[in-house]
């Protein structure tokens, strides 16, 4: 396969959905010779918060010596980027050559499996990312899990240390109704006589979840600080949080840390799309917050960075999610708001958020169709000297941060 003709191939298995379930994935894992098995890992898994703690903690293990990979999603530009050597993303080429493994042994593996119950697009990306990574020879990769944990396809890997970063209650129709439920599902990804690190704020059901998972698979536990001390590249107090979360879990795989090489990863890591700045007058911020809590941390970062400027928020937020939850959070530090969709079907209409804010007495409001249009007439109410968040959805910072006419976007 060409580069394009991956990304087609992997667009093209959305048609088949998402199912839970390992089955096909150990399948594909034996196809490939169990690459999963070559390389030791750290599994993150949470509802908020996953993908920055990913890559502070490949940071700081980089910075140690070791080669390292990681596995992130969803992705801004192509799908390559889920998949980081060395902190930085594999070759469009690479790519291409680990999705036409994937693609033959998918094939295989779904001769043995009912018409209706094929390997789906997340299971393709994650065994391509694993293959990738042995043959890459990583020494330990960093892998954040997709939706929950006991299920999710990431949960093959025999994993060192595992890492909770938060718990929220979202997916419920698939992890459960409440926090205790979810917990477990994530939870499943612990093993035996493994470390679990939790953050230091995660919800008391969800710690009394951890630690009878940790009594049964004699785990060790391991509670992170609130906040990190360290300065850092990356902005806002909820990064400082997650660096405290990431210096835990590396040294609970290291069994030690040098403090000159933690201090060097904080003082160089850079999360894309996560309280990320991208324009200057106005001062223009992308941050992918897409639920209540991801709000909420937002909006405690925001006064750091905007201070006393007039704030225009750019939102668009898919239909699975709390969006009145999260207005609640940002409307408050809004001067204006511009309401938009990403290209994702599942995004609620700009002018249903329009209402719903008009009804939580937010205020004034704006309802723009094109993202890059919304963000322009934000910049054009804010001013020169003002801000401007765009948030809700990393689809909506995904179609902001691709080319025009580049391959149709992923929706899952």
């Amino acid at each position: 396969m060409t580069p394009e003709q991956a990304e087609a191939y992997l667009l093209d298995l959305e048609l088949f959905g998402m199912r839970f379930g390992l089955d096909r994935m150990h399948k594909l894992m034996t196809v490939l010779g169990m690459p999963q098995r070559r390389f030791a890992s750290v599994h993150v898994v949470g509802s908020n918060g996953k993908s920055s703690t990913v890559r502070m903690i490949a940071a700081i293990l980089e910075r140690h010596g070791l080669r390292t990979g990681t596995y992130t999603s969803p992705h801004l530009r192509s799908f390559a980027e889920r998949i980081e050597v060395g902190e930085k993303p594999i070759s469009d080429a690479d790519f291409a050559a680990a999705v036409t493994r994937v693609a033959k042994a998918a094939e295989l593996v779904n001769r043995t499996q009912e018409p209706d119950d094929r390997v789906t697009q997340f299971e393709a990306l994650t065994a391509a990312a694993y293959h990738e990574l042995a043959r890459r020879r990583v020494e330990v990769a960093v892998i954040e899990a997709g939706l929950g944990g006991r299920y999710d396809a990431t949960n093959v890997i025999p994993s060192k240390v595992q890492v909770l970063t938060s718990v929220g209650l979202e997916h419920t129709r698939w992890l459960g109704p409440t926090i205790t439920d979810i917990a477990r599902e994530k939870l499943d990804v612990v093993r035996q006589h493994a470390t679990l690190v939790l953050a230091g704020d995660v919800h008391p059901d969800a710690v009394a979840v951890a630690e009878g998972v940790a009594r049964e698979r004699h785990a060790r536990l391991v509670r992170a600080p609130l906040e990190a001390d360290e300065p850092l590249r990356a902005r806002g107090s909820y990064q400082r949080h997650n660096f405290a979360v990431a210096r835990a879990a590396a040294d609970a795989f290291l069994g030690g840390l040098d403090e000159d090489a933690v201090i060097r990863a904080a003082r160089e890591v850079e999360v894309p799309g996560r309280m990320q700045q991208v324009g200057e007058r106005p001062l223009v911020i992308h941050d992918g917050a897409h639920n209540p809590a991801g709000a909420t941390a937002l909006a405690e970062a925001l006064p750091e960075l905007v201070g006393s400027r007039r704030l225009v928020p750019v939102i668009g937020v898919l239909d699975d999610k709390d969006a009145a939850g999260m207005l609640r959070a940002l409307l408050p530090l809004a001067d204006a708001v511009v309401f938009t969709r990403s290209a994702n079907p599942r995004s609620l209409s700009p002018a249903t958020l329009a209402t719903l804010a008009e009804q939580l007495g937010g205020p004034p409001a704006e309802a723009v169709g094109d993202p890059r249009v919304a963000v322009e007439r934000a910049r054009e109410l804010a001013g020169p000297d003002g801000a401007v968040v765009v948030t809700g959805s990393i689809y909506l910072i995904a179609d902001l941060v691709r080319e025009r006419g580049s391959a149709r976007a992923s929706r899952m």
